[in-house]
């Protein structure tokens, strides 16, 4: 099968919010409220960084990603690319595009969690240079900011 050109541009709420919320959906199978796509969306476009990019074939978004920077560190958020898509050379690039979107705004290092256990995109990481770090994540969700009014 021959793998279509695809192009890397930033989001445009417009244009793409359906189908990100479409790939999501299929990719990730999110089962907490916090996590439901419209609302991680809606929160990401509040912050104005232009570091939400996505990736299309033909029209059609077959990834994302959504990074962040915080002055000092960025992370890695939402790599999603759709099943039909993987294992081509995608999702790296849309890891490298997030990483020189990081590196001109003057990031040092690049952070990234994924699930234990899920091996397969710990290898994908590691194939791209990114090492497990002796950390503890923690985490604490802010319920009154879940919630949709």
């Amino acid at each position: 099968m021959t793998f279509p050109m695809h192009s890397i541009t930033s989001y445009s709420n417009e244009t793409h919010r359906s189908q990100v919320i479409q790939l999501w959906e299929t990719v990730f199978g999110y089962e907490t409220a916090h996590n439901t796509p419209s609302l991680a969306i809606d929160k990401k476009l509040e912050v104005r960084d232009d570091l939400f990019f996505v990736a299309a074939i033909e029209g059609t978004i077959v990834g994302t990603i959504l990074a962040g920077y915080d002055g000092h560190r960025g992370w890695l958020y939402s790599v999603a690319v759709h099943p039909s898509y993987r294992n081509k050379g995608l999702g790296s690039a849309l890891v490298a595009h997030a990483e020189v979107a990081l590196t001109k705004k003057g990031c040092m290092k690049i952070n990234l969690q994924i699930m234990t256990g899920n091996e397969s995109v710990s290898r994908f990481y590691e194939s791209l240079g990114y090492v497990v770090e002796k950390r503890v994540s923690m985490g604490k969700r802010i319920a009154e900011n879940v919630a949709r009014a």
